[in-house]
C-alpha cells in the first residue's frame, strides 16, 4: 500500500490513478468544497489536470506531496491531506498544511489527528522549521482543526489562489515553539 504514515486510526499514502473516483466523490459534494473555490468535475479534469502535479510532487519529493487518507478500521478512502513546501520555495522548511475529507468522516476528529500526526513527522524527522496552513475565516471547522494541530494565528489576508477571491487566515507552527507529544507507552 505504500504507507507514509499511520496513526491510530488512518493510513496516509500516496494517491494513485486508482485514486480518480474517490477525488471525483469528494470534490462534487458541494460542502465539501465550499470554501476552497471549487473542485475538479469529471474524471478526466482528475487523472489529466489534477493528478500531474500530484504526482510531480511524488518524483521532487519523497516525504511531501499529498497523501489518501485511509480510515484503518474499514479500509474506505476519506480524503485527502497535503504536508508539501510552498509551490514556489526553493527549500524544504517552510511546508503548507491541507486537508480535504468526506463529509460522512467530518466530526470524527480525522483531520485533526492526521494534521497532528504530519506536524510531528515534519518536526521529528524531516527537517522542518516552519508549518502553516490557512483557511476562509468562515470556515470555523478548519480553523478548529489548525488550532488543535498546534498551530497559532499570524495574519489575516485576501485569498486570491480560489475563485471568487475570499477573506482567510493563516496559522503557523515553527520548531522553536513545538511540543513533542508526550509518549504513554
Amino acid at each position: 500500500m505504500n504507507i507514509y504514515l499511520e496513526t491510530g486510526r488512518l493510513l496516509l499514502r500516496r494517491l494513485t490513478l486508482d485514486d480518480a473516483d474517490h477525488i471525483l466523490d469528494l470534490d462534487s459534494d458541494p460542502e465539501v468544497v465550499r470554501f476552497t473555490g471549487g473542485g475538479v468535475t469529471s474524471r478526466e479534469e482528475v487523472t489529466e489536470s489534477l493528478f500531474p502535479p500530484v504526482f510531480a510532487w511524488y518524483e521532487k519529493y519523497d516525504s511531501f506531496g499529498y497523501w489518501a487518507a485511509i480510515e484503518k478500521s474499514s479500509n474506505r478512502f476519506i480524503g485527502w491531506f497535503h504536508f508539501r513546501p510552498d509551490q514556489q520555495a526553493a527549500d524544504i522548511e517552510d511546508i503548507e498544511l491541507g486537508y480535504r475529507l468526506r463529509q460522512d468522516a467530518w466530526g470524527n476528529g480525522y483531520a485533526t489527528e492526521g494534521s497532528r500526526a504530519l506536524v510531528e513527522k515534519g518536526f521529528g524527522e524531516l527537517g522542518v522549521k516552519r508549518v502553516y496552513a490557512h483557511a476562509l475565516i468562515e470556515n470555523f471547522a478548519s480553523i478548529h482543526v489548525m488550532e488543535k494541530s498546534g498551530l497559532r494565528y499570524v495574519k489575516h489576508f485576501t485569498e486570491t489562489r480560489i475563485d471568487p477571491p475570499g477573506e482567510a487566515v493563516q496559522y503557523a507552527l515553527e520548531i522553536r515553539d513545538y511540543v513533542p507529544p508526550v509518549d504513554a507507552g
